[in-house]
C-alpha cells in the first residue's frame, strides 16, 4: 500500500472527493468504507431491479377502463432505496470478511479497512450486524410472503463470495443475489409470484452477468495470480462476443417480462433506448484498459434508470 493511503485513509479504487470525506469524521471513514458508502454504484446497481419490479406490478395493476387500480407506491420505493444501501453495505462488509486475504493480495484491494488493518475483523462482523438489521427492520414493513422471499435470499448471499473459488461463474452466483429485487417489487404489491417477475429476474441476472463481466477485467491479472475466478478470465479475447449474447439474452427476457405485465408502449421505448446502451458498451470496450471497464460498468446505472423511466412514464400512456 501506498505512503498517501495510510496517511489519508483513502481506499485506491474510491473517489477522493466524495461526500464521506467531506461530512463524515475520519473514525467512521473505515466503516464507511467497508459498506461502500463513496461508491454508490453498488446500491444502484442493487436497487434497480427493486424499482423495475415495482414499477412492473403498477403497469400489471392498471385497471381496465385506463384508470389506475394501483399507482407506483412511493413508499415503497423508498424503502427499496433504504434496503439497497443497507444490505449492499451488508454484503459488501461480508465479502470482505470472506475475502480478507485475497484482497491483501490484490492491489487495487489491499488499500481496504481489513486488509489496510484500519478495521478489525471484530468491528467489521459488529458493523455487518448493524446493517442487517436496518436491512430487517426495511424488509418487515412488506407482506409476509415478501418477508420470506428476502429471508431465501440469504442463502445465496452467504454462497456468493465463494463462488469465485468453485467456478469461473461467480458473475452468475453475484446475478443470483444483485436480482433478488425484481422479484421483490412484484410480490410487495401482490403478495404472490407470477411469470412476469421472473422474467424479469433473468433479465437482471443476464445484465448483472454483463455489467460484472465488464468489471471484473480490472483485476484479471491480479486474480490470475491468486486463483480467483471468473467470467472475464474466462471469456478473455471473446468477451465481446459473450456480451453481446448475454446483454442480448437480458433484452429478451425483458420483453418477454413486459409483455407478461402489459406494459404500454413508453416502456418499450425506454427498453430500446436501453438495448443501444448496451450495444454501445459492446462496441467500444477495451478490456485491457482498466479506467474505461470501471467506467462502462458504473455507466449500467444509467442503463437501469432508463428502464425505470420507460416503466413508470408507461403508466401515463395508460391515461
Amino acid at each position: 500500500m501506498k505512503r498517501s493511503q495510510h496517511i489519508t485513509g483513502r481506499v485506491a479504487d474510491a473517489p477522493s472527493d466524495n461526500w464521506v470525506y467531506q461530512a463524515l469524521p475520519r473514525w467512521v471513514w473505515p466503516y464507511a468504507q467497508l459498506a461502500r458508502w463513496d461508491r454508490p454504484i453498488g446500491w444502484q446497481l442493487l436497487m434497480w431491479p427493486c424499482f423495475w419490479s415495482a414499477a412492473l406490478a403498477a403497469n400489471a395493476d392498471v385497471a381496465p377502463d385506463g384508470g389506475f387500480s394501483l399507482k407506483l407506491k412511493l413508499t415503497h420505493l423508498f424503502l427499496f432505496f433504504l434496503g439497497s444501501v443497507a444490505m449492499r453495505g451488508a454484503g459488501c462488509t461480508y465479502n470482505d470478511l470472506v475475502d480478507h486475504e485475497i484482497d491483501g493480495a490484490v492491489a487495487r484491494t489491499r488499500s481496504r479497512p481489513l486488509p489496510s488493518g484500519r478495521v478489525s475483523r471484530l468491528q467489521a462482523k459488529l458493523f455487518l450486524v448493524g446493517q442487517a438489521l436496518v436491512g430487517l427492520l426495511v424488509l418487515l414493513q412488506f407482506n409476509s410472503f415478501t418477508i420470506m422471499l428476502g429471508f431465501a435470499s440469504l442463502l445465496i448471499v452467504a454462497i456468493y463470495p465463494f463462488a469465485k473459488r468453485f467456478t469461473d461463474w461467480p458473475q452468475f452466483f453475484l446475478g443470483l443475489a444483485f436480482s433478488w429485487g425484481a422479484l421483490m417489487g412484484w410480490t410487495g404489491v401482490f403478495g404472490e409470484l407470477s411469470w412476469a417477475p421472473v422474467w424479469l429476474y433473468l433479465a437482471a441476472i443476464a445484465w448483472t452477468v454483463g455489467y460484472d463481466t465488464i468489471y471484473a477485467h480490472q483485476d484479471k491479472e491480479d486474480d490470475a495470480l491468486v486463483g480467483v475466478r471468473s467470467t472475464a478470465r474466462l471469456f478473455a479475447e471473446h468477451t465481446k462476443v459473450w456480451l453481446s449474447i448475454i446483454y442480448g439474452a437480458a433484452l429478451v427476457f425483458f420483453v418477454f417480462a413486459f409483455i407478461a405485465a402489459e406494459v404500454g408502449i413508453l416502456g418499450y421505448l425506454g427498453l430500446l433506448l436501453a438495448g443501444l446502451m448496451f450495444a454501445w458498451q459492446v462496441l467500444i470496450i477495451d478490456i485491457d484498459n482498466p479506467d474505461q471497464c470501471l467506467r462502462l460498468f458504473k455507466f449500467n446505472s444509467r442503463v437501469g434508470g432508463v428502464i425505470f423511466l420507460g416503466l413508470a412514464a408507461s403508466l401515463v400512456s395508460y391515461g
